[in-house]
């Protein structure tokens, strides 16, 4: 590793960004209002049931009350839109988590817009994604604002750098390139169908890894003095970049895990308390 990388050190973000949440929750509680996050769970994939289970212990230490919805297998597209209804029209819920991925039988993009756009804290609707492509989305998805605020706890500059994102989901790559380009960066998104892709990555100023591939981007794909933030979690609790390799060439990382992953979740409680202080608001 080089003496000089600087270590993008996730929890210690998310430490802070919880911290800020003390205040504001107790200020809800004084109104008699808890703030409320449901997820719900579709199925026995032991992987979702851990992060469910995560996100619910993070509520539980924090204050937010949680709820787990937790729906057998065999549940059609038409029920688990019922389930999320039910926690819509509930208002001591204020904000829904859909656990993905959900069985393939079920239409997931319809089970993501049955969400009420004041309830998405994980940013998942079609209507939060256009929000957050014009700038203003206020639950953008939690893994893209989760890389903004590494960028922004480390004070990293994004204006006028050139971030290249490796990866397109509609919940990572193309959200994250979104908020990238809003904060001034000249943006490329490359993907499985992009071609003579590590010459590419070496333009960046910036790396966003969300590819799904463990140790995909390799040290040599790098600028020297590369920003990396790797958004992978693979089985081996590995990213989607040779770690060590990397390390070896970029001026500042995010390890995996203790990396994007805590800060993510700390933005779900953000996201959580934020829709909570609006229903405040609106009372």
């Amino acid at each position: 590793m080089s003496a000089e990388t600087l270590i993008l050190d996730g929890n210690r973000v998310a430490d802070a960004m919880k911290a800020s949440l003390n205040n504001r929750i107790k200020n809800l509680s004084d109104q008699g209002i808890v703030p409320c996050l449901a997820t719900v769970l579709v199925g026995d994939d032991p992987a979702s049931a851990t992060y469910v289970r995560m996100k619910g212990n993070a509520c539980k230490r924090l204050g937010i009350q949680s709820i787990r919805v937790v729906l057998p297998e065999h549940t059609t597209t038409e029920e688990l839109i019922a389930a999320i209804h039910k926690l819509n029209d509930d208002n001591s819920v204020h904000g829904i988590l859909l656990q993905h991925p959900v069985p393939k039988h079920i239409d997931e993009r319809a089970a993501f817009e049955a969400i009420h756009i004041d309830k998405d804290v994980d940013g998942v609707t079609t209507l939060g994604f256009a929000q957050n492509a014009f700038g203003f989305a206020e639950f953008p998805s939690c893994t893209p604002a989760a890389i903004m605020a590494i960028l922004d706890y480390y004070e990293i500059p994004v204006e006028g750098k050139h971030a290249v994102v490796i990866g397109r989901s509609p919940i990572l790559g193309k959200p994250v390139s979104m908020m990238l380009l809003n904060k001034n960066a000249t943006v490329t998104t490359c993907h499985s169908k992009t071609t003579n892709l590590a010459d590419i990555v070496r333009l960046g100023d910036i790396v966003v890894a969300a590819v799904g591939k463990p140790r995909f981007v390799q040290g040599d794909w790098l600028k020297p003095g590369a920003i990396v933030l790797d958004a992978g979690y693979n089985p081996g609790n590995v990213g989607d970049v040779d770690y060590e390799a990397c390390c070896e060439v970029a001026s500042a990382i995010t390890p995996v895990p203790a990396g994007v992953g805590p800060v993510t979740i700390a933005t779900l409680l953000k996201h959580t308390v934020d829709a909570a202080e609006n229903i405040a608001i609106k009372r």
